[in-house]
């Protein structure tokens, strides 16, 4: 579950309005009173290949800390996220769909990944869309952010979060668990292979560096999560984290890992940055 949890969250990064920008995923922050700049990547968190090239490395050793949006190498990670698993007052999945959509994903998720819906049917919906997102890419899935997490860690340096588990996870708390429960009968009645060839195309754009096309590619969506609540799931989560940046780069140069879509857009960490003062440019 933790796995795909962390899978689902890149669909979560790919929904903003657009603003063109160079092709890049790692962009230089500076000015603003930095005695050293401190750099901000674009992640996606599944992948073919997740190899840091010499310009990332090069940025990781240049600054002194990882921040991802979540300590994702916190030991108590997995406590964390268990805690915030469940709906409030006791609410099931069945009571939130008709018994025909029930019976439609239930015979879904046990023919696909031999669950017994049941066992797990008080958990947040999404909790459950996460498990799809394992089947995403057709080959064994590698994380940007582990690779991060790896480099750091061999320099003897430690990793942050921009946000906590449950701060992150109250996102599926404001978003109506019946709105998430819709997601799932949409996938299980035949969305999910469209999601499929999307991420494809996500992760075609993401390698050329074209954050400017995983834009174009995310207006297609049919997730309605994102059609919906793209202003919860991106443009709150962007403006929390544009103060935290402010202090933690005045501290210490670090190295910012987020999901690549909040950096694009009027409302995106690029642009807040800049407004805030800072310059950010590509590292090309």
């Amino acid at each position: 579950m933790r796995k795909t949890f962390i899978a689902a969250i890149s669909l979560c990064c790919a929904f903003a309005s657009a603003q063109k920008l160079d092709n890049a995923v790692l962009w230089k922050i500076s000015g603003n009173g930095l005695k050293k700049p401190s750099y901000l990547m674009g992640t996606v968190h599944i992948s073919c290949d997740a190899t840091l090239d010499k310009n990332i490395l090069k940025a990781l050793d240049e600054t002194k800390q990882l921040y991802l949006e979540y300590d994702m190498d916190s030991p108590t990670l997995s406590e964390e996220m268990s805690a915030q698993a469940f709906m409030k007052d006791g609410k099931k999945m069945s009571q939130l769909i008709s018994p025909e959509d029930f019976k439609t994903v239930r015979d879904y998720v046990k023919k696909n990944f031999d669950l017994n819906l049941t066992t797990v049917e008080e958990y947040k919906p999404f909790m459950l869309t996460t498990m799809f997102y394992s089947k995403i890419i057709d080959c064994p899935v590698q994380s940007y952010e582990r690779e991060l997490i790896t480099v750091t860690k061999s320099q003897k340096e430690e990793v942050y979060g921009l946000e906590t588990v449950k701060e992150q996870m109250q996102v599926f708390e404001d978003i109506p668990y019946e709105v998430q429960m819709q997601e799932i009968v949409r996938t299980t009645n035949g969305g999910f292979e469209k999601d499929i060839a999307e991420y494809k195309s996500m992760l075609d754009a993401y390698d050329h560096k074209d954050l400017n096309k995983l834009v174009e590619i995310t207006k297609e969506t049919q997730n309605i999560l994102f059609i919906k609540y793209r202003g919860i799931l991106i443009t709150n989560r962007n403006k929390m984290w544009i103060s935290r940046i402010d202090k933690i780069a005045k501290e210490t140069p670090t190295f910012f890992g987020v999901g690549a879509l909040h950096l694009v857009g009027k409302e995106g960490v690029i642009k807040l940055l800049r407004k805030k003062g800072y310059k950010v440019e590509p590292v090309k």
